[in-house]
């Protein structure tokens, strides 16, 4: 870490991918398996378009054990959450999650996490795959001093240093990982395996963001209202490890009378980038090093809060970013040549305002989050893309390999802006 300026670096080892918690099970269902964040996961089991119309029609299932989950207990955990997140951790009730963003002390996005308050004292974090030991290293890290606070004050020192555990770790009395079912038909999935009716009334009751924990069948689980797909319903259920399996084939066994199909990574993408969701390393950090305002998601980092690390840089950000995440509608149909990370995007002249981050296909529509010129593209606003030289060959026909904010270049397809967000 470079410890003057505030910058924590964390050199992640190379590791060989290992499977998750269902890995055995995905095995019987799909051959389409790649590393995925280090561990063996499934791309699709039928089709990316076919899973993905199922969750927007029916209900899809989703393993997301891979996803990193942290315990932070005792009396300091509200206090140390509430130090090293944007949000406003005081303002979570038991029962309840709140979405934030883990920040070091010179205002660069580590991790944009959910954070569960399962007890007054007990909280659960859920942080991004492909991030989890950055971030356990980095909290470890501040509750060691190794980490610098506040740039502006080298001498600050961490207040409240709570228990921090592994809740994927088996040594673990309370160990949990997520398994994410999604979809319009989720609830009457949750119906058909939630025997007592008294339960499946409070589930069905759950409002966005809230839980409950409870027990599905013999299997000890916290529902959430929670999900990465834009769907007004769906849940996250987070078992013990050894139950994963258990509770993955019950959901499957009962759920497919409702439409319920297992849904890969494909899917999972698609369905976030149609609904505008960030991806760590495309809509948020990553290359341009966006921040949560040009994300989208100014509304989860409270500068009215007295101190969170990075708070000074993330004010001075929030007042100057001239860039922003946008959503565009493209044309899709077969045929069509599909858009891909860093085309350039054109204004109306021709000129290019920004570069696409991701895209997907979905039926004769292409959607793309892209990275543009703050205020430069409304909705129903005209945008093109050109298309950067894919081949050796396309260079030599005179195709750039990369295209910078200013330059001139003519639209291989045009679009219109849409919302930034859109919910299912």
């Amino acid at each position: 870490m470079n410890q003057d300026k505030g910058v924590f670096i964390y050199q992640k080892e190379q590791i060989q991918p290992i499977g998750s918690s269902l890995y055995q099970e995905h095995l019987k269902l799909t051959t389409h398996i790649a590393d995925f964040a280090g561990y063996l996961m499934p791309l699709w089991y039928s089709s990316i378009s076919a899973e993905h119309r199922a969750v927007r029609e029916s209900a899809g299932l989703f393993d997301c054990t891979h996803m990193g989950v942290l315990g932070i207990a005792g009396p300091e955990a509200a206090g140390f959450l509430n130090t090293v997140c944007t949000n406003d951790v005081s303002t979570i009730s038991t029962g309840r999650a709140q979405y934030s963003y883990i920040l070091d002390a010179a205002g660069n996005v580590l991790d944009d996490i959910i954070i569960y308050r399962i007890e007054e004292e007990r909280f659960m974090v859920v942080v991004n795959a492909a991030n989890e030991e950055k971030i356990k290293a980095y909290l470890n890290g501040l509750i060691k001093n190794e980490v610098v606070l506040d740039v502006n004050h080298p001498d600050r020192k961490l207040e409240h240093k709570p228990e921090i555990r592994d809740m994927k770790d088996l040594n673990n009395e309370d160990c949990r990982v997520d398994i994410a079912l999604q979809g319009p038909a989720s609830l009457n999935v949750l119906n058909g395996i939630i025997i007592d009716k008294k339960v499946f009334e409070t589930v069905s009751n759950l409002k966005p963001f809230r839980l409950v924990q409870t027990e599905v069948q013999d299997v000890d689980c916290i529902i959430s209202r929670t999900g990465y797909t834009g769907s007004s319903i769906g849940f996250e259920l987070f078992v013990r490890p050894q139950k994963a399996a258990q509770l993955w084939n019950l959901l499957l066994e009962k759920g497919g009378r409702y439409g319920l199909v297992p849904c890969g990574l494909g899917a999972r993408d698609s369905l976030r980038i149609e609904a505008g969701l960030p991806l760590y390393g495309h809509e948020l950090a990553g290359p341009f090093v966006i921040s949560p305002f040009e994300a989208g998601y100014g509304w989860a980092v409270k500068l009215d809060k007295d101190f969170f690390v990075g708070k000074a840089p993330m004010k001075r950000k929030s007042q100057t970013y001239d860039m922003e995440v946008i959503r565009i509608e493209l044309p899709g149909a077969k045929g069509i040549r599909p858009v891909r990370q860093n085309d350039g995007v054109l204004d109306n002249k021709g000129v290019c305002i920004g570069w696409v981050l991701s895209s997907a296909t979905i039926e004769a529509k292409q959607i793309a989050l892209v990275y543009v010129q703050r205020g430069s593209v409304e909705e129903d606003t005209n945008v093109g893309i050109y298309y950067l030289a894919r081949s050796q060959r396309q260079v030599q026909e005179g195709k750039k390999k990369n295209i910078k904010k200013g330059e001139n270049a003519d639209a291989d397809i045009t679009g219109k802006g849409v919302s930034r967000f859109e919910k299912f």
